[in-house]
């Protein structure tokens, strides 16, 4: 899928929608060759998905080692609005916590006093930094069910036009 494609997809109201959320599934493959996913904080940067671990995280290891990842965006309404992303992540250690850290979780409800309080408990916490995971997307797709539905639903779709034609 080339670049102009991609950007295409992210680019349409309900891909910018679902990249306004807070929590993507990321899915990995674990050191131990078994497929992982996981529910992660977010942050859409206009071409970057970056989400942001501890330094002694496991996934951090798995990741090194194999970099190829897909994430998972999406709704809990009927239709289902379903963003699909793949691409490589790239591990970025920081010092302090990462922007992106914070405003992955500023969506949540909390009064300025909890959230001063909130935040002071991460920069105790993470005194050693944190890693930032940057993702670029390599192939996206998107599942809004008005537009767009899954390949294989589309492929039935069609073989039930061509036996009413026949």
């Amino acid at each position: 899928m080339d670049t102009q494609e991609i950007t295409e997809i992210l680019n349409r109201p309900y891909s910018q929608e679902l990249l306004a959320r807070d929590l993507t599934r990321l899915a990995y493959v674990a050191k131990d060759g078994t497929p992982r996913t996981i529910p992660i904080a977010f942050a859409w940067h206009g071409s970057t998905v970056v989400m942001c671990t501890t330094k002694n995280a496991p996934k951090i290891h798995a990741l090194r080692a194999n970099p190829m990842v897909a994430l998972t965006i999406d709704t809990e309404v009927h239709p289902p609005k379903i963003l699909l992303i793949r691409g490589r992540a790239e591990l970025d250690f920081t010092d302090g916590i990462p922007d992106e850290y914070l405003e992955a979780n500023s969506t949540y409800e909390m009064s300025a006093d909890q959230r001063v309080e909130w935040e002071k408990e991460i920069r105790s916490l993470y005194v050693d930094g944190m890693v930032r995971i940057v993702v670029t997307p390599t192939w996206a797709k998107l599942i809004d069910f008005e537009t767009t539905i899954p390949s294989a639903v589309e492929e039935l779709v069609q073989q039930r036009e061509a036996r009413q034609r026949a």
